[in-house]
Parts: structure tokens; sequence; C-alpha cells
């Protein structure tokens, strides 16, 4: 399909603004589809809950109580306590209150988010972890861009090394993602380094859906290929941003996409979706 896109002859005025910061799912936001990081992050526009979105968000919190808890203490009948009080949380937030589910479908949903929180204590035990900082937010600057992201967990190895750990509630990606993902948690490494002046000596994606385990080992080079990479991807979102060109690209994710009915490549009109897309989150919300 060839989709045509309306661009300015003049760019002296950018036709949005250029953004100041980047974090690893912004930059890989923008590398999937360029569309929708315009209506999601340049135009912010507000999208609809999602169940997959909501219930990792949910077993996040509640690996993130286990974890406030003594080591000796991280059992499972105590996560089963952290799981209560997260769904108590989540009962009244909007991000689970605007999905609508039926009481059938919210007790598949807790259901599905407790058999996660139960693969996880099959994939280690949480009271030999040597945690030292939970959900901790970085940010370093590479000229006049500030990169920013969110470690679920730091910890120590053996040997006092750092060890970065990201929980993923969907599958393993295939071998032929693998390195993209991999580029993201390279991201990581420079954040720490940059920040906490180490590099980590590992970092782990902790797949829970499929019990898998992904680790890198961080690098001079790969730490140098971060910069390069993430300044090369905001030149492109600043180029975007000056011109109005935002291409759509098709792919898996179209599917679960908030603003497919305003993209080009289904035959929508991007230029309504700054006025449609409130009016339609409004009356989900009322």
């Amino acid at each position: 399909m060839i989709v045509h896109c309306r661009a300015p002859l003049l760019y002296d005025v950018a036709m949005y603004p250029v953004p100041t910061s980047l974090s690893p799912s912004r930059v890989e936001a923008f590398t999937s589809c360029p569309m929708a990081f315009r209506f999601a992050s340049i135009e912010r526009l507000p999208e609809s809950p999602s169940v997959h979105m909501t219930k990792g968000s949910l077993v996040h919190r509640v690996l993130e109580l286990l974890f406030t808890h003594p080591a000796p203490a991280r059992t499972i009948d105590l996560a089963q306590v952290c799981f209560r009080q997260a769904v108590e949380e989540y009962s009244v937030d909007p991000e689970f209150t605007l999905l609508h589910l039926e009481d059938d479908q919210q007790q598949a949903f807790n259901d599905d988010a407790w058999s996660l929180v139960e693969a996880y204590f099959r994939m280690e035990d949480p009271a030999k972890i040597r945690e030292i900082g939970l959900e901790i937010r970085l940010e370093a600057q590479v000229g006049s861009l500030a990169l920013r992201g969110i470690i679920d967990r730091l910890e120590l190895d053996d040997d006092g090394g750092l060890v970065v750990v990201d929980y993923k509630t969907g599958r393993a990606p295939s071998l032929k993602y693998e390195q993209g993902r991999l580029a993201g948690v390279h991201f990581y490494s420079f954040l720490c380094e940059s920040v906490l002046g180490r590099r980590p000596s590992a970092i782990k994606l902790m797949y829970l859906r499929t019990g898998e385990t992904i680790t890198a080992l961080p690098s001079v080079q790969s730490v140098k290929f971060i910069t390069t990479r993430t300044t090369a991807v905001w030149k492109a979102v600043e180029r975007a941003c000056n011109t109005g060109v935002f291409l759509p690209r098709q792919g898996p994710l179209c599917s679960s996409c908030s603003f497919q009915q305003w993209c080009p490549a289904f035959g929508g009109d991007p230029d309504l979706a700054h006025v449609e897309a409130p009016l339609q989150h409004a009356a989900l919300v009322a």
C-alpha cells in the first residue's frame, strides 16, 4: 500500500514541538511507527488502556511490593498479600476501571496476573536477591537531549557488580527481534554509567509469560552505540517534527493501536485525531 502524507513546502517553523527527552520506550515507539509516535508522544492524545498493559502494570506493582519486605519474608504467601493489595489499588485506578471488565473477565484478568507472579517464583528465589533499588528513575544529558529511563530493579551480583532487572509480562522475542529488544537494554547501561558512575555487569530481561531470561553483558562498545543510535533517532524525530511528516508503519501492533481509525494506512485522517480522540476518551470516562 502506498500512503501519501501532506508535507509543507517551507520548514522555517516546526510543524510540531521537538521533544527534549527520549526514553527506551519512546525510541522503540518511533522506530516501530512514527505516526503512532506523533499521536502519543508529540500531540499527547489520550489512549484507552489495554488489558495487556494494565496487567503488566499490576504485576510490576506486586513485585515492587514484594521487594519492600526483608529478604527472608519474600515467600509465595507474602506475594499473595502483595497481590491483594495491588488489586485493591488498581480497583480504583482509571488504568483498570476504564477497561470496563465484566465480573468473569475481571476474574480471568486476576487469575492470569497471579499466574505470572507464580511464574516469577519459578524463575528465581526473591529471598536470595540483594536488591539496592526499585523503580529507579535515571536521567542523563547527551548534548541538549535528556535520556530517561526507569529501572524495575537494581541489584548486586556475587562479585558486587550492578545488575539491572527488567520484568516483561509478554513472551520472549524471537531471534529476529531479540537484537531490537537488547538495544533498549543497553540504554539502561548507558544511564547507569552516566548517573551512577558504574557500568552494569549484566542486564536481565525476565519474561514471566514463558519463564525465559535473556541476559546481556554491556560493554564499552554497546554503551557507545546507544548514544549514537539514540542521537540518530532523535534527529529523525526532529526532522519529522519540523516537516510534519510522520509516516505510518504497519506491523503486528496495528491491531491494538488506539489511533488506528486516524491512521492513513487504514484510510483515516490524522489531522482529525487531535479533536476526535479527546472527545472519544471523555465519552469513555463519563
